[in-house]
């Protein structure tokens, strides 16, 4: 891949000098990357059942039973961090396309050029092509529940929207955010017709009636309805071993996870819900939300609303969850609504106590080295993945092999320990280099030449 000179006079875009970053949206990207592995951290541990379901009869015997200090860990990631910092994360992700407009609207301007210069376009969709590179090999070499392939599909549709006015960007991200509870809904609907219609069926079978061909499909899709989204034992056995065998046996579980999240998942939720919240960090940004340059009490109200709506909704959803069983038609119906609303309520309230904090100047040193651990959010993310998978997956016996072998509250110790190995290490290795390893390596394909690595003295 060449450089295009664009001329004489509009010299090639650059990577963003630390003096350019908003040290608020570092902070704010750290707190939501470190809450993400709380998110992840069941998916990593577990059969991909676990994170939906907590009570599945066949997983007892692997994640422990749901009560005391299990339920209570369920309980905060559910309240605190479900959904809510992949919210943070994804509006932040069309922050950053404003931030890089802005830029480089300066930049034109002060060489007295007129509008973005011709190098933007080209750099930001380059940037997304190596950020889908790097999501493809992270799912399916790494770990399945990737985030990055879905931000690259979703962020190369910004970009045409990067100069509407914040209230049309909000209405646009209002009218998708809608769109999952729909679709939900209507499956809802169609899970609770077949399982109402195939246990009419089968008591009919058991008076004597004889079904037909047709009558015989619907019981038997409800059947594999049942052992799908409920994780039969069989299947369940079939991928602990699996992760704690080989690494290939490992990889094509993940593979066929990888392949369910990026198809059937993103088209009914993650796509929606993905771009939606980027069109909002995109309006936040112009707002001045995110740079903490809104006043205290704009932050105290949108904090108070944020909660005083968000939690009660997200409480009441739990309450239904468990009283239902976790049953996943109640659930696509009605049930998950109440988090899938609730949880961008409460990241405005995370969102609000952030740019609180960078307000005051308390905390300094937490927030230099949150600010650290945001600044390098692609290396601290895939090292997330590579830690975990290291300590859970057996890899032919190079990995520890930790698999389905601890309950729910026990694998939120891995949390807190590599939470404290990226708050220890992002600000040490950005007192030695400009960028974290895979941003450097990220930035290099991007600009199509071999980035500066290490700080200069002077």
């Amino acid at each position: 891949m060449s450089q295009i000179p664009l001329s004489p006079s509009l010299p090639d875009l650059q990577p963003v000098a630390l003096a350019d970053r908003v040290r608020s949206v570092d902070t704010l990207r750290g707190v939501a990357l470190l809450g993400i592995l709380a998110m992840n951290i069941i998916a990593f541990a577990y059969p991909s059942m676990a994170y939906m379901n907590p009570v599945a009869p066949d997983l007892v015997d692997y994640v422990g039973p749901f009560e005391g200090a299990n339920k209570a860990a369920w309980w905060i990631a559910h309240v605190v961090f479900d959904v809510k910092m992949m919210s943070i994360f994804s509006m932040l992700f069309g922050a950053g396309l404003i931030l890089m407009s802005e830029r480089d609207a300066r930049k034109a301007s002060s060489l007295e050029v007129g509008g973005a210069r011709r190098g933007f376009a080209g750099v930001y969709y380059r940037r997304l092509g190596w950020l889908l590179a790097i999501g493809l090999v992270h799912a399916y070499f790494i770990w399945w529940g990737d985030i990055l392939v879905a931000y690259a599909l979703c962020g190369m549709l910004l970009y045409p929207l990067r100069r509407l006015k914040p209230i049309w960007l909000i209405v646009i991200a209002c009218v998708l955010f809608v769109v999952p509870l729909l679709i939900g809904t209507g499956f809802g609907l169609m899970m609770e017709y077949f399982r109402t219609e195939a246990q009419r069926l089968s008591e009919l079978a058991a008076a004597g009636t004889v079904l037909n061909e047709k009558q015989q499909e619907i019981v038997e899709m409800q059947k594999g309805f049942s052992e799908g989204f409920g994780g039969s034992a069989a299947e369940i056995t079939k991928t602990v071993a699996a992760m704690r065998g080989s690494w290939f046996d490992a990889f094509k579980v993940n593979a066929l996870n990888a392949v369910m999240l990026q198809t059937i998942v993103f088209g009914m939720n993650t796509f929606w819900r993905a771009l939606s919240m980027m069109l909002l960090g995109m309006a936040f940004m112009k707002l001045g939300i995110f740079s903490a340059s809104r006043t205290r009490s704009f932050y105290l109200t949108l904090g108070l609303i944020g909660y005083a709506v968000g939690v009660p909704l997200v409480i009441a959803g739990a309450l239904r969850l468990i009283d239902s069983g976790f049953d996943f038609a109640r659930m696509y119906l009605i049930n998950g609504h109440f988090n899938y609303v609730g949880s961008l309520f409460v990241a405005l309230g995370h969102v609000s106590v952030v740019m609180l904090i960078c307000q005051s100047g308390v905390l300094t040193h937490v927030r230099r080295c949150l600010a650290a651990v945001g600044q390098m959010a692609l290396t601290n993310y895939l090292m997330q993945s590579i830690i975990c998978t290291f300590i859970f997956n057996g890899w032919s016996g190079l990995g520890l092999g930790q698999f389905a072998q601890h309950e729910r509250a026990e694998v939120f110790i891995v949390v807190g320990v590599v939470w404290a190995l990226e708050l220890i290490w992002s600000p040490l290795w950005l007192s030695k280099f400009q960028f974290g390893p895979a941003e450097w390596l990220w930035r290099s394909l991007t600009y199509a030449k071999m980035q500066p690595f290490r700080k200069v003295s002077i």
